[in-house]
């Protein structure tokens, strides 16, 4: 198994708080690997919330393309991170080169463009230097998109931290959300690193997708740029999440309906019976078969946990009001917010789906059974 946490603050936190959590749920994750993604960005990413911010591990000579490129498409720096790791290995991490966090000014000649347009351009500039880099090996990208950073990287997630200096002052947000890894592959491949982002949906996963290949036969015969790569199974979730919202127009509440709908007896009973019967056909291939928990956030820095109906994998929810945590284990709560009311600690079932809104005042629980917010 894999160790998950997930935090959203009011106030802009270091991702050093969920690099902790995770360290006191080790015994769940093998040191193997460790992803990071930060959202609502504090420090000087508050100014530029708009500027997509290019996040990703190059050598030299990727750089250098790097910036031949984005100079021809017309992008300019508008700040940049350096992270300068020690000249010392550290045992378990790779010695790479430049773990890349730069924020870039959109190029002219995309003035005037509706935002669709500019998010899928965005989508796609991160899928060509994913092919540049592929073809050299000289180029890691996990993210190009406003007010966000994602880092992954190889080894016990404390390390990780230490070694990349993540406690840094103009590394803070207000969303977060990490992995540790349980390496279940004989090689690893970063891409394989939870958390996964696709325009704004994120998600990670603790569990095992066994119905991944036809589910990402269906996603890739959607004809859509962004359902590539899939080194992990549980990119699908990512994946599934934004088909759900964005490609059929449905809400968070449907997410679970589509993932794991309700057993035709229960269908019957629902008050959303006739449309939810339809959507479970036509999204069939989508069912996942775990067990897996997923927490996920969506471009609103909306964070949510679910479960399948195997329930399998442990999940706790628990916070107050302007602080609220996601995780693997109630050890991971306890070591960022202490002093909680940890009557108020939540465990999703099966049917639930657990979500804290962007205004971080309360835990909201959805559940399958109660009617939907249905799509206009």
């Amino acid at each position: 198994m894999c160790r998950l946490f997930a935090l959203t603050s009011k106030e802009p936190v270091s991702p050093m708080e969920a690099i902790k959590a995770l360290d006191v749920m080790k015994e769940g994750h093998d040191g193997s690997g460790v992803g990071i993604m930060l959202r609502d960005l504090g420090g000087p990413f508050e100014e530029m919330k708009d500027a997509p911010i290019l996040s990703g591990i190059f050598t030299e000579e990727g750089i250098r393309r790097l910036d031949l490129f984005m100079m021809d498409q017309g992008f300019m720096t508008k700040y940049k991170v350096s992270i300068k790791v020690p000249k010392t290995n550290t045992s378990g991490i790779p010695r790479r080169g430049l773990y890349l966090i730069r924020a870039y000014e959109y190029p002219e000649h995309w003035d005037g463009l509706d935002k669709g347009e500019v998010e899928r351009r965005l989508m796609m500039t991160r899928l060509k230097i994913r092919e540049m880099g592929e073809e050299k090996r000289d180029m890691i990208v996990f993210s190009f998109w406003p007010d966000t950073i994602m880092l992954k990287e190889l080894g016990d997630p404390m390390d990780v931290g230490h070694y990349l200096g993540l406690d840094r002052k103009d590394l803070k947000a207000r969303v977060i959300m990490a992995q540790g890894r349980q390496n279940t592959n004989y090689a690893i491949d970063l891409y394989a690193c939870h958390p996964f982002f696709i325009k704004g949906f994120t998600t990670m996963t603790n569990g095992e997708n066994t119905a991944f290949i036809p589910i990402k036969d269906f996603l890739s015969s959607r004809d859509y740029p962004g359902y590539t790569g899939y080194q992990s199974d549980s990119e699908v979730f990512a994946h599934i999440l934004h088909y759900a919202m964005e490609g059929l127009g449905l809400g968070l509440d449907a997410y679970k309906h589509v993932m794991t709908p309700l057993q035709d007896k229960h269908l019957e009973k629902h008050p959303d019976a006739s449309f939810l019967k339809h959507l479970k056909q036509s999204c069939r291939q989508l069912i996942i078969d775990g067990p897996n928990c997923v927490i996920g956030t969506l471009p609103d820095n909306t964070l949510f946990m679910a479960q399948d109906r195997k329930k399998l994998r442990p999940g706790v929810v628990g916070g107050r009001p302007g602080m609220f945590a996601f995780s693997s284990e109630i050890c991971g709560l306890d070591a960022v917010i202490p002093d909680r009311d940890k009557s108020r600690d939540i465990q999703p079932m099966h049917l639930d789906t657990a979500i804290v809104s962007p205004d971080r005042q309360e835990v909201k629980i959805c559940r399958q059974t109660e009617p939907l917010a249905l799509p206009l």
